[in-house]
């Protein structure tokens, strides 16, 4: 009978994947502090779209963190999650459609399917915020903004999760696949500049 590795390398196994996958050209993925205490393992990484000179983009950003914790938390459904978060302002007449909650959820879901990233135990929230800035804040307008946070248990290989993070937080950047080096759709950079 063949000893199976041990959790320290499965999950350097998984690291290594996330940290081989290859994103577009436009959306800028880096290795962050995990968070502590969610788990014994955890590697987190930060998107941005776009970013400008000093590393902020004003267009989207996203956070991925994958966990392990071989004790298999009841509510993980199996000893790995997949945290995801990621957001985007809006133009404000977007930011009032009652039905952007519902899409977003549906860009995740179909980036995932479309990478034949299989997962169980999904949830999240859904969020748009309106704004608008009264007194010194006057000035700023108008705005909103969409947020997507997120959880799963993925089955397979890592990659395609991750990919479908990054799809997601280009989406929601009104970056649709396939689309480098084109204008940002509706170009949502805030009347807030």
């Amino acid at each position: 009978m063949t000893a199976l590795p041990d959790d320290g390398t499965r999950f350097d196994a998984a690291v290594a994947e996330l940290r081989d996958t290859a994103f577009r050209a436009d959306i800028t993925v880096r290795e962050i502090a995990t968070p502590q205490g969610l788990a014994p393992y955890a590697i987190a990484l930060a998107a941005d779209v776009r970013p400008g000179e000093d590393g902020e983009s004003v267009y989207g950003t996203g956070r991925f963190v994958l966990l392990h914790d071989p004790d298999e938390p009841g509510a993980w459904d199996g000893p790995w999650r997949i945290v995801i978060f990621a957001q985007a302002p809006l133009e404000t007449e977007i930011g009032t459609d009652p039905l952007l909650a519902d899409v977003t959820w549906s860009w995740l879901i179909d980036a995932l399917d479309s990478r034949d990233a299989t997962y169980r135990s999904a949830s999240g929230t859904s969020t748009k915020t309106l704004s608008k800035g009264f007194g010194g804040l006057a000035v700023e307008g108008d705005g909103a903004q969409i947020e997507l946070r997120a959880s799963w248990t993925p089955d397979g290989p890592f990659r395609p999760h991750v990919e479908a993070w990054a799809e997601l937080v280009g989406m929601l950047a009104g970056l649709p696949p396939g689309s480098e080096g084109i204008a940002v759709i509706g170009a949502r950079k805030a009347a807030r500049d």
